[in-house]
């Protein structure tokens, strides 16, 4: 669950795609777009089929996602369009992401007791793709697919710090909602976003989910980033030991999951 969330705060974010509001053409929409992002290239009969949705339909929406640049034809296939795709060089898929990640995120929470999640970039949302909980009874964690702003959170900032410009211009322009008292202003996101280069990690308190601290370092390739490690625990048990430790198993584990992908 998220710790100290009331109830009358729970939105849409905290739910992954699959148990949005089914009817609605946006669920539909992100559905194609996320499938999209985790086949790295795939037919629309491929989506038709895993999707349950008419061929037609699914054409559609892959129009309307051409349109603002959100996925592209690549031969008889679809892939990640110019808009969210990372770098400028090959894309690292969801697949095969979450392959490498899984066994370090099982490491991260044996070795540090709090939930471990791998998150990524989809336009200007990060997407938590996987997390293996914290075995405490009270602790933080966050649904699977559910969508973040890019604005809030160690997570999600870290994956802004290290987009294309175009997409923090357009992050800001977009207006920066408050979703705790924590969250940080447009001054504040900018001097946060240049820390997090300079140090290669970021940490936050309340930011986006009230009562949690989190921390979080970038998975980078060589054309760019491909996601964010992070760690999250309530406040209450992140002290300043925890933190520190929390940095270092994160540095750690970035640099396994960054080797097994260049191999």
């Amino acid at each position: 669950m998220a710790v100290d969330r009331p109830a009358d705060r729970v939105t849409a974010l905290d739910r992954p795609p699959e148990e949005a509001s089914e009817d609605t053409s946006f669920a539909r929409g992100l559905k194609v777009l996320l499938t999209v992002a985790d086949r790295g290239e795939v037919r629309a009969d491929e989506l038709s089929v895993a999707l349950q949705l008419p061929v037609s339909t699914v054409y559609r929406y892959l129009r309307t996602l051409g349109t603002f640049g959100f996925v592209e034809r690549h031969g008889p296939g679809y892939r990640l369009g110019p808009r969210i795709s990372i770098g400028s060089g090959a894309v690292v898929t969801a697949e095969t992401l979450l392959r490498v990640a899984q066994p370090v995120l099982t490491r991260l929470v044996e070795e540090s007791g709090e939930t471990a999640a791998v998150m990524r970039r989809v336009g200007t949302t990060a997407v938590c793709l996987a997390q293996v909980e914290s075995p405490h009874p009270l602790r933080v964690a966050l649904s699977l697919g559910a969508t973040l702003p890019l604005h809030a959170g160690a997570p999600a900032k870290v994956l802004l710090a290290y987009a294309p410009v175009e997409i923090l211009d357009e992050v800001v322009g977009q207006g920066l909602e408050p979703i705790t008292r924590g969250t940080p202003d447009e001054a504040r996101l900018r001097e946060d976003l240049a820390a997090i280069l300079a140090d290669g990690s970021a940490e936050s308190t309340a930011e986006s989910i009230a009562g949690s601290t989190s921390v979080a370092v970038p998975i980078l390739v060589s054309d760019g980033i491909v996601g964010t490690l992070c760690l999250v625990a309530p406040t209450a048990r992140a002290n300043p030991a925890w933190t520190r430790r929390a940095h270092r198993l994160l540095r750690d584990a970035r640099r396994t999951v960054e080797a097994a992908l260049d191999a």
